[in-house]
């Protein structure tokens, strides 16, 4: 609970833990445009070694780290093959469109979060002088709106040989790429492997209050620092900032296993609401998405609405489906309370009363 309030909206609402805190406080700090900042270059060492990647450079979001990292795989006209649910393609205000003049070519996500390998290959251009030159395949890491899928390995090879295939690179949106690891429990260097240039937030389920990191070869890092320079994201004593990640790393991933608890719990509980329909089965990590039943006569306002009356803050996902993240601040408790207002507010509404 933060705030008095159990908000379910997103990891993003995470405050930093009291260790945070103190790291922050306590942070060494330099220069980080010159290269100074001792802290963030410890961070970024770390981010480049639990991703097995050569190097890594902080950034301020998770939308500039891959806007950062697509900028610098592709030139104005490329083209990026990427789903059609994806949060670089619906989410992150079109800049690789506006900003790096990148054409999206976007193809169906499955339910499990993957984009088939075979509409992948018949994304792919052909040489002609009509044609934007395909340089790059963009995935998604758990991703957010296929119920917080994890990719496994053994698909990211898949996707490996059809790049190599056809000479592509491979960028992975990691944002919750941790709660994949830990989900399939395997090391996230493992999930990195087969792809030259992956990105993770911080500030989701890692619970620091700012910050993502961009990893890859070091040559390609030395070009996204003169890019993320370009785009306005040159911060100076960032390591203030860094304390609190390398916080996050060194005590917040394992942890994760305990939000994918809880939110299975709260998608087993879901499922035994009236009114409310739930793939409780295909949650893996912390993400859950439910609908209500048409016959439930709430809009999506009206029920968001009558849940705060409870103290409990939900995220619209659509007319009638909606979007629970279990993170850091949430505990057993909380998600009882959550289930007992939504079964509350759902029952109140098919029975014609008004909540409260």
């Amino acid at each position: 609970m933060l705030n008095g309030w159990i908000d379910l909206r997103s990891d993003t609402v995470t405050h930093p833990t009291p260790a945070m805190r103190e790291a922050m406080a306590r942070a060494e700090v330099g220069d980080d445009v010159f290269g100074e900042d001792p802290t963030v270059r410890r961070l970024e060492e770390m981010a480049a070694e639990r991703m097995g990647k050569e190097a890594a450079l902080f950034v301020a979001s998770g939308t500039m780290a891959n806007l950062v990292a697509l900028l610098t795989h592709c030139g104005r006209g490329d083209e990026v093959i990427v789903g059609d649910q994806a949060h670089t393609f619906l989410s992150e205000v079109g800049g690789m469109a506006a900003l790096g003049g990148i054409h999206p070519r976007p193809v169906p996500n499955q339910p499990d979060g993957t984009l088939r390998i075979e509409d992948l290959e018949a994304a792919i251009r052909p040489e002609d002088v009509h044609y934007p030159r395909t340089r790059l395949i963009a995935l998604e890491n758990t991703h957010n709106r296929c119920m917080g899928a994890p990719l496994t390995p053994d698909y990211m090879a898949r996707v490996r040989a059809l790049a190599d295939r056809y000479g592509l690179k491979v960028h992975v949106d990691g944002a919750r790429i941790f709660n994949a690891a830990v989900a399939l429990g395997v090391p996230a260097a493992a999930l990195a492997r087969d792809a030259d240039t992956v990105t993770f937030c911080l500030s989701k389920g890692l619970c620091a209050p700012v910050g993502s990191l961009v990893c890859g070869p070091a040559d390609f890092i030395r070009e996204a620092r003169r890019v993320r320079k370009m785009v306005g994201g040159g911060m100076r004593q960032a390591g203030v900032l860094a304390a609190a990640g390398l916080v996050a790393l060194e005590t917040m991933v394992d942890r994760l296993a305990e939000d994918h608890r809880r939110a299975r719990r709260l998608a087993e509980g879901l499922a035994e609401i009236p009114g409310v329909h739930v793939e409780a089965h295909r949650v893996r990590t912390n993400i859950v998405i439910f609908e209500l039943d048409p016959r439930v006569p709430l809009d999506e306002a009206g029920f968001l609405q009558a849940l705060q009356a409870h103290r409990v803050k939900l995220v619209g996902w659509g007319p009638r489906r909606f979007r629970a993240v279990t993170h850091y601040w949430i505990d057993d408790a909380d998600i009882d309370h959550a289930l007992r207002a939504i079964a509350r507010v759902v029952g109140d509404a098919l029975a014609g009363r008004t909540s409260g």
